[in-house]
């Protein structure tokens, strides 16, 4: 799947995106503002990535900081069948193919 000549398609895409977005929140608290900054992903695509994470059996949860209904951060409360650990150690070369995808995008 990592090989530099692999052509990716539109559902790989959103499937290793959801997977390195799924990493940031595990490893530390996000809100949409935070991701949109590291990232550089548009709001909306995000929202979309965010609510689709129970396609691929992974659960997250908004924890509520504050009385604003944005105030808070995004949780991984299970990665279902998925294993973190893999993610964990492939988390550059998922990186990697998201920024190429990505690229390659905005060359279109």
């Amino acid at each position: 799947m990592f090989s530099n000549n692999y052509v990716i398609n539109k559902s790989q895409k959103a499937f290793l995106r959801k997977l390195y977005l799924a990493h940031l929140l595990d490893e530390e608290q996000h809100n949409l503002l935070s991701l949109q900054k590291l990232t550089l992903m548009p709001r909306r695509t995000l929202q979309d990535a965010l609510a689709a994470f129970v396609d691929i059996g992974i659960e997250v949860d908004f924890i509520q900081q504050g009385q604003r209904h944005n105030e808070g951060y995004y949780r991984i409360s299970t990665w279902g069948p998925i294993s973190s650990a893999w993610v964990n150690s492939h988390f550059e070369q998922i990186k990697q193919h998201i920024e190429m995808v990505s690229e390659s995008d905005m060359t279109r």
